[in-house]
């Protein structure tokens, strides 16, 4: 058997909701960015799979094409010895000409897949549709994309067609390129379920091959569906797929961590908006990750059903989790593992593919309404794309070769107890409870017990499965040069995160020798030493070491002019550390705010208003908060990605204080007429604030997503609870 090898994608979804047509490269920058080619051949893929795509190639008269974009790319991808897996079709419905309901719509896109045959002979791998099932699901069943159908008739009628496009497409190809492969891919999950919920499970666990079945003519008379949908009037239709098989070359995989679902009758235990059914039972359908026990084994489990099936040789070929830097790896390097497993039972896996590789857009929504953009192998937040951790991973893995990130370490959060979100239900089939050796794991270092930042980014690591030790001046004491090698010669961390030192901006000005000692001289003796035995450092620093003397968001480059004592301390260890030979961060933030902490504006504004009580807040002061858990979570990415030199990290927005307080109480509900918008200088600070400070900052999500998540957490809801009740004594007392 050949090596495994590492292909690649990148997200190029275009598909229709509504009138709107939306293209994943454009939003993503892709398709402005040539060097991108040369940014993947680096990881050591050999195949890519590359859109050429109806819509975007031909989107309105059927004999104009414009081949400008992909004569462009693939010229490159030859040069750079990359092979190309064509894609026609990537969740879409075709141009507005045709639609999936469209009886003609195999042979219009026969039609456009001959062109393409025609311009780029060479090519020999193909994939005309994309995940066929899953887009005639969420286009025909569950309505989110064009045509936004309703009911099981149009979800068949509009997976036949699909089918019988690719079977169009590959006719016309292999009439130009005779030995053309079919790489025919779609999501393959498995249904599980409580026993009144058995006949849907079968029938989802039937539909689930039913693009491959149609593919290999084995929809005929007898097979489990072959009524219901000769019921719908395509019996003539898959007579004549029957007649003219395309069983496909090979079995493309792509399988995430919703795949496998879990169906139960007990809907009481869920969340209202959870429950549906299929009309004749009510159920939840939900992750089997998060309900199953043990965790189902999904990949290597798809990977030896679609084997004993069909005898087809497999690629995975989608491999991506929208997840923290960490997971993401530990996502790929299961795969590559379950790929690698397989193999050595028999089965015959050619690839793994790093999907997304620059990230994706919207998914969240289901591409409905703009959403979020999750970063890939290449981060584009920030203009050009920056390599992830992920990419030492894929070049290790293609390879052949271990790669040791210490973040790697660990199980996922799907191998954890933390996946459970629901109760747990029984594994209704044998299995193993699948899991690794975690072993001895170097841990990250976080400095600062006692403050609220050192809480949070130790509360983080334990959701990330990240191995940590956090200290306390006993520990290690910022002012001894000793107590910090022994606690770095002590623990041995990869990593140190520095959250310690002086955060009380007023008393500073009072005592600056103090301030200076804790912010410069202890940070800087920490990261000298971390230097000394190659650990990287990370390092907070304030927006405060600007005089807001600027009319917009201030950018990593800016020179410092700090108003202050505090401001001053962090300028001049910004200063020292980068001067150091080493891999240190510097953070720059502002205004944290938190659900964890009492110490912070937001939770003092909600607390005081859920009171009743007004709330002063300076309206002269612009800041760029920054939601504590998003900035730690952006801190332990960027340092797993081996980031170095001056960062801003704070949510994406600009507001003054009193404004900041309003949008606090608008998300949570409570009276924005209670606060006061006020001159900072009313408020009675000792040290001078800049009026005009916000972070450029595009590595976290935006101030309105940190506002509504803010507001949601138990604890908050918690705090408005507990002072309504406050109130509610006082005045019945």
């Amino acid at each position: 058997m050949t090596p495994l090898e590492l292909w690649g994608g990148a997200e190029c979804t275009v598909n229709r909701v509504g009138d709107r047509f939306r293209d994943q490269a454009i939003e993503t920058g892709h398709h402005a960015r040539l060097k991108d080619l040369d940014r993947i051949a680096a990881l050591g893929v050999k195949a890519l799979r590359f859109p050429v795509l109806w819509e975007r190639v031909c989107p309105d008269d059927p004999a104009a094409c414009d081949w400008t974009w992909s004569d462009s790319r693939l010229a490159r991808l030859r040069d750079l010895g990359v092979r190309p897996i064509a894609g026609l079709v990537h969740h879409g419905s075709g141009p507005r000409r045709t639609h999936l309901l469209d009886p003609d719509f195999g042979r219009k896109l026969g039609d456009y897949a001959a062109r393409v045959a025609e311009r780029y002979p060479w090519i020999e791998d193909w994939t005309p549709v994309n995940e066929p099932l899953t887009t005639a699901r969420f286009a025909a069943v569950y309505g989110h994309w064009y045509p936004h159908a309703r009911d099981e008739g149009s979800f068949w009628r509009a997976l036949v067609h699909q089918v019988e496009g690719v079977a169009c497409a590959m006719a016309a190809v292999r009439a130009v390129r005779p030995d053309a492969r079919l790489i025919q891919t779609d999501d393959l999950g498995k249904t599980y379920g409580t026993r009144a919920t058995q006949a849907q499970v079968a029938y989802d666990n039937a539909r689930r091959w039913m693009g491959w079945d149609l593919l290999c003519g084995r929809v005929v008379p007898g097979h489990a569906l072959w009524e219901r949908l000769a019921g719908f009037g395509l019996a003539a239709k898959l007579e004549a797929l029957a007649e003219t098989a395309c069983p496909p070359d090979v079995i493309g995989i792509n399988h995430y961590l919703t795949s496998d679902r879990f169906l139960d009758e007990y809907v009481s235990v869920y969340p209202p908006a959870m429950r549906g059914g299929n009309g004749s039972i009510a159920y939840v359908d939900t992750e089997a990750v998060r309900v199953l026990d043990p965790a189902p084994n999904g990949l290597a489990n798809a990977l030896a059903e679609a084997w004993a099936r069909y005898r087809i040789p497999i690629a995975i070929t989608e491999v991506h989790n929208g997840c923290t830097r960490e997971e993401q790896m530990r996502w790929m390097r299961d795969a590559w593992e379950d790929a690698e497993a397989a193999r050595a039972a028999g089965v015959e896996v050619q690839a793994v593919t790093a999907w997304s590789l620059f990230g994706a857009s919207g998914w969240n929504t289901l591409l409905t309404s703009p959403g979020i953009y999750e970063p890939g192998v290449f981060d584009v937040r920030g203009g050009e794309p920056r390599p992830t951790a992920m990419a030492p991973l894929l070049q290790a893995l293609a390879r052949g070769e271990r790669h040791d990130h210490p973040a790697l370490d660990g199980e996922g959060w799907w191998q954890r107890d933390l996946r459970v979100t629901h109760h747990l239900r029984p594994h209704p089939e044998p299995c193993a409870r699948s899991g690794r050796d975690v072993g001895s794991r170097r841990p990250l270092l976080i400095a600062g017990a006692s403050g609220t930042l050192g809480r949070a980014l130790a509360r983080t690591c334990d959701v990330r499965g990240l191995a940590y030790v956090l200290t306390d001046r006993t520990m290690l004491d910022l002012g001894d040069a000793a107590s910090i090698a022994a606690a770095l010669d002590t623990h041995e961390p990869w990593a140190v995160i520095n959250a310690a030192g002086w955060v009380r901006v007023d008393d500073a000005e009072e005592d600056e020798a103090a301030c200076f000692a804790a912010n410069c001289l202890g940070a800087t003796e920490l990261a000298i030493a971390a230097s000394e035995r190659d650990i990287a450092t990370v390092s907070f620093s304030s927006d405060l070491v600007f005089d807001g003397a600027s009319d917009r968001p201030y950018i990593e480059a800016d020179p410092c002019a700090p108003l202050g004592a505090y401001g001053r301390s962090k300028a001049a260890m910004e200063a020292a550390i980068g001067e150091l030979f080493g891999r240190h961060l510097i953070v720059r933030t502002a205004a944290f705010f938190s659900p964890w902490d009492q110490h912070n504006f937001a939770v003092q504004a909600i607390e005081a208003l859920a009171a009743g009580r007004r709330f002063a807040a300076a309206k002269d002061q612009v800041v760029s908060p920054a939601y504590v858990p998003d900035l730690c979570n952006a801190v332990l990415d960027e340092l797993i990605d081996g980031t170095s030199g001056i960062l801003h990290l704070a949510n994406q927005g600009a507001v003054s204080w009193s404004d900041f307080a309003t949008s606090v109480a608008e998300a949570c509900g409570l009276p924005a007429r209670l606060v006061d918008p006020v001159p900072g200088a009313a408020l009675g600070w000792k040290a001078a604030r800049p009026c005009h400070v916000p972070l450029a900052s595009q590595r976290v999500p935006s101030l309105e997503a940190a506002l509504q998540a803010f507001a949601t957490t138990p604890e908050v809801l918690e705090r408005i609870d507990r002072a309504g009740q406050e109130v509610e004594a006082m005045q019945t007392a």
